[in-house]
């Protein structure tokens, strides 16, 4: 399958500004300004994660509490409806601890999948009435039960709603006391269940008298929901989750403990990744295979012995449940390919009988990220079925289920994942109007898969600093992803099997450095990997046996550049007509020597005000390919010699331009309209620079050349000023019948660099060895007596002198260690 890159451009000056006043590498400053935290102290503030609203920010949750508070102090049973998720028995469990904290008579009632089905059912509402429930308090569900609610109310019940779900289409809501994040106007909109109870928590402490910090020690639970509920991971949420798993990490109760035993986490290392791939799978395999009352019991029992065997139980039904996923999967495949014997479409909506309805949620997740289209699955039980579906980028889910609600008994949910109900004589008709939907709001490249770049970066980046500095931008998941890294012209090499075949390792060599890695699903790398392409990976710090080392995690990998991705500035194509234009001038002198060993650029401008950057000892494809992507503007990139430079840049980047240091010595103006110029290769002189740049306020230089380019930079000159030995070649080349053009350009394989061929041709005529003509390229030999001077030719004196200073100056100037 295809894929897209998907790179937001950023303000190149912005992330400067970042690394200077946060002290960030460029990387970081890359991503902090790709997502919108360009300013230092709105970047500063967001690295602190300390956003904290107050609870009365909540409109209406004072009616709320006295409605609660009132209950406890009567002692009439309290009853907190959850829901099956990790979401639903987290809040459940905020909220029995509090209200037990409070001295209430507090039950709880989680749904079943199967038996109930999502949400406050009718059946529900006479079953607890019956039990002797006179509050019901809503967890994690009821903004949508506008009957159900009225049922509980005309049954004796008072109501309080809790929840953070999306309300009705038609915008009714219960009639009862609400706590909604987005409904009640609260600064953080993106809470959970979790979050909504533990705010709501506190809340009631403080009413009763009590310190309102005692809800902190449900922190733990609060994390743990955040970030397996997949909702954005952003303000509140951000601060809330940091220190919740700072709390996970520490926490004292028994259930998590065992859970993390079962689950093979180590508790001092858990962080976002380990709560969504490890516990959260466990708590929720109670809800999707049986009951989630099991999952409740893990989170509020004291007893050791009980926690361990409850976990256990957990992990057994987690076994359970990934062998029926994997059943389900290949199933629904198989409908996949059967929809698409005749094009792919828009959308899935696939049904099966036997299907579990606790793990096709799992299964459409697969589907839709395998497919990239947004998937419904439905398990078929007698006259109905259950529905589960989730989305792509650009497509909102319950809005498709809201325009084809005709065919739909009930549904709900967000823009990412939904469920429905659904009678099994509409299936058909559902399909249809679903798939008509996408078809209508999908654009074609809608469907076509994005791999998410956050920042550009060198070989020589990816080490375990900069592993280390990424873990400032923790927690990562929704609204916050875990940063992924473009490296271009990386070659991937020595690939080793891994996990029985199912995974490979390998070695990644960009920048002058080698790093370990490793492909996780992928027991092989692509074709050419060897021989450089651009992936994207994820840095990770990886511990294993005492050894700590940066590990990268291969993404996505992608071909380089085409042939002719970049322009070659200010040189004409065919190589006659730069030889004219070299010819055609004179080579001037250089300026006044630059103090041997003194570096010009130590952080400052250079003439005209040109800002500079150094980069120096970095790798050069990633330090242009991040200017590249940034979209501030054109970058030219200034090189030695262009005849080698552009084809090797344009299997590395696009979209730059290439000017050689003699274009722009002769027209500064090139570099006009540019935003940025990288110095590839250095210049015979400092002062060059300074000539280029002045006059071009709005460019940013960037100093890119290592060893290397060094190297590359005293060998051109050398070439293109030490004139006598090819002048040589030339003069017997036309002394025995050649062509003026073919003796100049030499080797049709390698011709010689037309900068050097115009040089020739101007010290042949100034030497008086030639009658030239520049215009045809043609050169009659000149009777010579004796042996010439090259000291009547200008160009060649100058050369001269260019060829010593340039020297002196090039042998000095190694780049700062990187």
């Amino acid at each position: 399958m295809d894929v897209r890159l998907d790179i937001s451009p950023f303000d190149v000056h912005a992330a400067c500004g970042l690394q200077e006043a946060l002290g960030v590498s460029f990387p970081v400053a890359q991503i902090l300004a790709r997502r919108g935290l360009g300013d230092p102290a709105a970047a500063r503030a967001w690295l602190a994660a300390a956003d904290a609203h107050d609870v009365a920010d909540f409109d209406g949750i004072g009616v709320a509490v006295a409605t609660i508070l009132r209950h406890v102090s009567a002692g009439t049973r309290i009853t907190l409806h959850g829901d099956y998720d990790v979401d639903g028995v987290c809040s459940t469990a905020i909220l029995v601890t509090t209200l037990r904290r409070l001295g209430a008579d507090v039950d709880w009632y989680l749904p079943g999948r199967a038996e109930d089905g999502y949400g406050l059912q009718p059946a529900t509402v006479e079953r607890l009435s019956a039990r002797g429930t006179r509050l019901l308090v809503t967890v994690d569900c009821g903004i949508t039960a506008v009957e159900e609610v009225a049922l509980a109310v005309a049954a004796g019940m008072e109501v309080v709603v809790t929840d953070h779900h999306s309300p009705r289409a038609d915008g009714r809501l219960p009639d009862a006391p609400i706590v909604h994040p987005t409904i009640c106007g609260y600064p953080c909109p993106e809470l959970c269940a979790a979050g909504v109870a533990y705010k709501l928590a506190g809340a009631l402490l403080a009413a009763a008298g009590r310190d309102p910090l005692e809800a902190d020690a449900e922190l733990d639970l609060v994390a743990l929901a955040t970030v397996a509920d997949l909702v954005p991971l952003v303000g509140e949420n951000r601060r809330l989750v940091r220190a919740g798993i700072g709390a996970l990490r520490r926490t004292a109760r028994p259930g998590l403990r065992a859970l993390m035993r079962v689950s093979k986490a180590d508790p001092g290392a858990i962080d976002a990744t380990a709560i969504g791939f490890r516990l959260a799978p466990r708590l929720n395999a109670a809800g999707r295979m049986l009951r989630a009352d099991a999952a409740l019991e893990l989170l509020l029992t004291e007893d050791e012995d009980r926690a361990t065997t409850v976990a256990d139980e957990l992990d057994h039904l987690n076994a359970e449940r990934r062998h029926t996923e994997t059943r389900i999967v290949f199933s629904a495949e198989a409908q996949v390919a059967q929809a698409c014997a005749d094009g792919v479409p828009a959308a899935f909506v696939l049904a099966g009988e036997e299907w579990h309805p606790g793990v096709i949620g799992i299964v459409a997740s697969r589907i839709a990220e395998r497919h990239h289209r947004p998937v419904v699955i439905i398990a078929l039980d007698g006259e109905e079925g259950a529905g589960s579906g989730r989305s792509i980028p650009g497509f909102d889910l319950l809005g498709g289920l809201n325009a084809s609600a005709a065919h739909l008994l009930r549904h709900g949910g967000h823009r990412a994942a939904a469920g429905c109900t659904i009678a099994r004589d509409q299936v058909d008709a559902f399909r249809a109007a679903f798939v008509a939907h996408a078809e209508a709001t999908l654009r074609p490249e809608d469907l076509v898969p994005r791999e998410r770049v956050d920042a550009v970066v060198s070989g020589d980046e990816l080490g375990l600093e900069l592993a280390d500095e990424l873990l400032r931008l923790a927690p990562f998941g929704m609204g916050n992803p875990t940063p992924n890294l473009l490296v271009p012209g990386a070659r991937l090499v020595d690939p080793r099997p891994m996990g029985e075949g199912k995974h490979v390792r390998f070695t990644v060599r960009a920048g002058g450095i080698q790093a370990r890695a490793v492909a996780f699903g992928m027991p092989a790398l692509p074709d050419g990997c060897e021989d450089g392409v651009r992936a994207t990976f994820r840095l990770e710090r990886n511990e294993w046996q005492g050894t700590i080392e940066p590990r990268l995690v291969l993404r996505k990998v992608m071909s380089t550049g085409e042939a002719g991705a970049v322009t070659v500035v200010g040189e004409p194509e065919d190589w006659s007509d730069a030889v004219r234009a070299h010819a055609a001038h004179a080579v001037p002198a250089l300026p006044p020597p630059t103090a041997v060993g003194r570096d010009p650029w130590p952080g400052a401008a250079v003439a005209g005000g040109t800002p500079v950057r150094d980069r120096r000892g970095h790798g050069a494809a990633g330090t242009i390919a991040a200017l590249v992507a940034s979209g501030t503007g054109p970058v030219l990139v200034a090189v030695a010699a262009t005849s080698v430079r552009a084809p090797a840049l344009a299997r590395l980047v696009d979209g730059v331009g290439v000017a050689g240091w003699a274009q722009l010595e002769a027209d500064p103006a090139l570099a006009a309209g540019h935003a940025h110029l990288v110095v590839l290769d250095p210049p015979a002189d400092p002062a060059l620079l300074a000539a280029v740049t002045t006059g071009c306020p709005d460019l940013m230089a960037h100093l890119a050349w290592g060893p290397d380019e060094l190297g590359f930079s005293l060998h051109v000159h050398t070439v293109l000023h030490q004139l006598r030995e090819p002048l040589a070649a030339v003069y017997r080349a036309l002394r025995d019948g050649t062509s003026c053009h073919d003796a100049l350009r030499g080797d049709d394989a390698s011709p010689r660099d037309p900068v050097l061929a115009g040089r020739l041709l101007r010290v042949l005529a100034e030497a008086g060895l030639a009658d030239v003509d520049v215009d045809s390229l043609q050169a009659k030999l000149l009777p010579i007596a004796g042996r010439v001077d090259l000291e009547l030719s200008a160009t060649h004196r100058v050369c001269v002198q260019r060829l010593g200073q340039g020297d002196r100056w090039l042998t000095s100037a190694r780049p700062k260690a990187a």
